[in-house]
């Protein structure tokens, strides 16, 4: 394994700056590991090695004459195979849409690419984006970094595997109801959910749009930030000063907290802990609104689910695997007045949300209160499949319910995470405030 697999985006966008580290034979570097690795089939859907070679040489001439156009220019990341790619296919890890090739770019790849970043190639996901476990018997199951057998979480699987096996610096994914922080998490990676609307979703294949988030997956908060600014088509975000001493951090006991396993409690534990010894103020805070709130997402989620992708699934549906077609169809048993009248609720929870946290600087909770699943008993014992998936989205829901950004951070316990929720819009100041929880952690 190269030396180069090993680094930050960051550090890689500084050698190239320094003349240390050629992008074309960085990018082949990344090329021929996903080609020689075991598990490169079950992570990248497929390569784009004509695409990443040119990018590169475009950005070796422009690192030669000092003319890079961002820190990340010359770098190669991957891209979860739900954002379009002009002249490759794009199918969502869906066989409904087998062969789907786009003519443009989305517009966050149109974006990356301007600033100079290399496209690899694109990466294995849950059907649709409509799962937590990463889990799909239809085209590939990306292995989880601690135990090739254990689920890696979902949806964005194969972008988490992409970075944590080091196939990429970092990788692009989306996230609706944890689909960024579930594989983050069990991966030990950083993960950050942005603010629905705050990246563009054009020429991204939906789920549910009034949830759909675009954000990165990747070793560093400054590699978040990085790429966040880069797809935002904004300069780089100064993360200094980055300092907890002074900040408010709640806990949320609401829900959060509930049938947590050990190993996530105990890396919770010592994450609030170094977190306190860095000099934050710790209070726990208890929500009702939330617990109310999450009793909606079966009505917002499955409904505008299969509103979205009714006609497609109906008219094919022994393309899916079963536990994502039931989920799907489990939309079909709102009314319209049901799927409004929970909007109206969910309003107003998030503003009660707001108010009660505006004292704070995040609010924390656990990334994922159980650990990955074994993929076989995934496969065989449906009871447990749906358990494992409800609770692996339980608190990264909680983000997406309230129309959050929210970060999570590797505990230092295996396969387990923090998270960091901020207010709608907050990203800069949640990525500053990240920066320094990171180094707490560390």
């Amino acid at each position: 394994m190269s030396d180069w697999q090993g680094m930050t985006a960051a550090d890689l966008g500084r050698s190239i700056d320094k003349g240390e580290i050629d992008p074309v034979e960085l990018t082949q570097v990344f090329l021929d590991a996903v080609e020689a690795h075991e598990h490169g089939d079950r992570i990248y859907a497929r390569m784009t090695p004509d695409r990443a070679i040119a990018e590169a040489t475009a950005a070796q001439e422009r690192a030669r004459l000092k003319l890079r156009r961002s820190p990340l220019d010359g770098v190669p990341i991957s891209w979860k195979d739900l954002f379009d790619t002009a002249g490759i296919a794009t199918e969502s890890g869906s066989k409904l849409l087998e062969g789907r090739t786009p003519d443009t770019d989305a517009e966050v790849l149109q974006a990356a690419t301007h600033q100079g970043l290399v496209c690899l190639g694109k990466t294995h996901q849950s059907e649709l984006a409509f799962s937590g476990l990463g889990l799909n018997p239809k085209t590939a199951t990306p292995p989880n970094v601690h135990n090739p057998d254990n689920a890696p979480g979902g949806s964005s699987s194969g972008a988490a595997a992409s970075v944590a096996f080091g196939l990429a610096p970092a990788a692009i994914g989306s996230d609706t109801g944890g689909s960024v922080r579930v594989p983050s998490g069990w991966n030990d990676l950083v993960g950050l959910k942005t603010t629905t609307g705050v990246l563009s979703l054009q020429g991204t294949v939906p789920l549910a749009a009034r949830f759909d988030t675009v954000g990165p997956l990747c070793q560093s908060v400054e590699d978040a930030a990085l790429l966040f600014a880069i797809m935002k088509g904004e300069p780089a975000i100064d993360l200094a000063p980055s300092s907890l001493r002074g900040t408010r951090l709640a806990v949320l006991t609401t829900v959060a907290l509930d049938d947590l396993r050990d190993d996530p409690r105990k890396g919770f534990d010592h994450a609030v802990q170094r977190f306190r010894e860095a000099g934050a103020e710790i209070v726990d805070i208890a929500i009702p609104e939330v617990a109310d709130a999450i009793t909606l997402a079966p009505i917002l989620y499955s409904s505008e689910a299969y509103g979205t992708w009714k006609d497609e699934i109906e008219a094919n549906p022994d393309a899916m695997f079963a536990e994502i077609l039931a989920r799907f169809r489990s939309g079909k048993d709102f009314t319209a007045a049901d799927y409004v009248a929970a909007w109206h609720k969910l309003d107003a929870y998030r503003v009660t949300y707001l108010r009660a946290t505006a004292g704070f600087d995040a609010v924390l909770c656990p990334t994922c209160p159980i650990l990955p699943p074994n993929v076989d008993r995934l496969m065989t014992d449906s009871d447990y499949y749906v358990t494992e998936n409800l609770l692996t989205l339980r608190n990264t829901r909680i983000g997406n319910m309230m129309g959050l950004c929210a970060l999570t951070l590797p505990t230092g316990v295996p396969a387990c995470g923090v998270s960091l929720m901020a207010a709608p819009r907050d990203e800069k100041r949640l990525l500053r405030l990240g920066l320094a929880a990171e180094k707490a952690l560390s």
